[in-house]
């Protein structure tokens, strides 16, 4: 009978963690249901998990049934409670802040229509949201650790000491650091923003992720290149989409003098105006150049995007010799001999 109420206890503490789990989430589903222009209950529903181990964790700490089942007279079951709960709580405290920032960012990107402005503020709060977790695990750890006796008996020395070893732990950290602020300096000075497109040391790529330390560059061909967040705090780089996606394509043809450049011109226009690829906005054919044996043509055409332009390149070129090859193949350059 001694162990007969404290199992009971704790089995009544399971079943009352499980029912107000359960009835939180169908609070949030038909909240959720209610205001479908609200996301923020909807992203709510995964702090489940670490809200039924903060109720159990603190029943169990209240009634105190686990530790009169195993007949201890020690705090160590009741100690093991205590560090399931600190950290638990944690673990909600992460889940909410996750869940309210990606919902202020899914409800920014429904009333606004700027790509770019979506991108900058997506950027913005997925660094907050990183630094606010840190933050939170940091604060969690803390609180873990100060319930060991020992611990807190060595407080006092580590106090004592705080200042040499903080001077240490800032020079070997250095570089840590200083990715960490260039991370929060990027993504409030809006000078890289997630979907850009950057070129960095001859490697043209979109960023895919920005973290507090490293960014990364998704390829042409797929590859990712990780770059410290410092690199773009302390060297020059290209940013193709910080203000405006859109670009010029250009084409270089090298060509015979006979080249009829005015019936080449009203083919690039004609090939433009029935192309998807083309935004509509500018395009020009001139001659930039003349060599003894060749003239240089230039065309220029503008697009959407930086994946477009490089489309719109490559077949704008290609069907502009296909034209002169079958029209004019006398404007092919050829090398005369005497």
């Amino acid at each position: 009978m001694t162990v007969f109420w404290p199992l009971v206890s704790l089995l009544a503490a399971i079943l009352a963690t499980l029912l107000a789990g359960w009835l939180v989430d169908q609070l949030l589903q038909r909240l959720a249901a209610r205001h479908p222009d609200a996301p923020v209950w909807a992203q709510l529903r995964r702090c489940r998990v670490p809200l039924q181990l903060v109720l159990l964790s603190a029943l169990l700490l209240a009634a105190q049934p686990v530790r009169r089942i195993f007949h201890t007279e020690d705090d160590g079951v009741r100690h093991g409670v205590l560090l399931v709960l600190i950290g638990s709580l944690g673990w909600l405290t992460v889940r909410v802040l996750t869940a309210v920032v990606e919902a202020a960012f899914s409800r920014y990107e429904t009333v606004t229509e700027d790509a770019s402005r979506v991108q900058r503020v997506r950027t913005q709060l997925g660094l907050v949201r990183r630094v606010g977790a840190a933050v939170v695990w940091v604060v969690t750890g803390g609180a873990l650790l100060l319930t060991f006796d020992a611990m807190r008996t060595v407080g006092a020395s580590l106090l004592a000491s705080a200042g040499i070893i903080g001077i240490i732990a800032g020079i070997a950290a250095q570089s840590t650091l200083g990715n960490f602020f260039a991370g929060l300096q990027i993504a409030f000075s809006d000078t890289v923003r997630i979907g850009d497109t950057v070129v960095v040391d001859g490697q043209q790529g979109t960023v895919e992720e920005i973290t507090l330390s490293y960014l990364v560059l998704r390829l042409w061909d797929y590859r990712r290149l990780v770059v410290p967040v410092s690199y773009f705090v302390s060297k020059p780089y290209e940013n193709w989409t910080r203000r405006d996606p859109g670009l010029f394509a250009w084409v270089l043809l090298y060509l015979d003098h006979r080249t009829p450049v005015g019936a080449l011109r009203a083919e690039l226009e004609r090939y433009l105006a029935a192309s998807p690829l083309w935004d509509g906005r500018e395009w020009s054919l001139t001659v930039s150049d003349t060599t003894p044996s060749t003239i240089v043509v230039r065309a220029m055409m503008t697009a959407r995007d930086p994946d477009t332009t490089a489309a719109l390149k490559l077949a704008a070129r290609e069907h502009l010799l296909a034209h002169l090859r079958d029209h004019h193949p006398e404007s092919l350059p050829r090398v005369r001999t005497e």
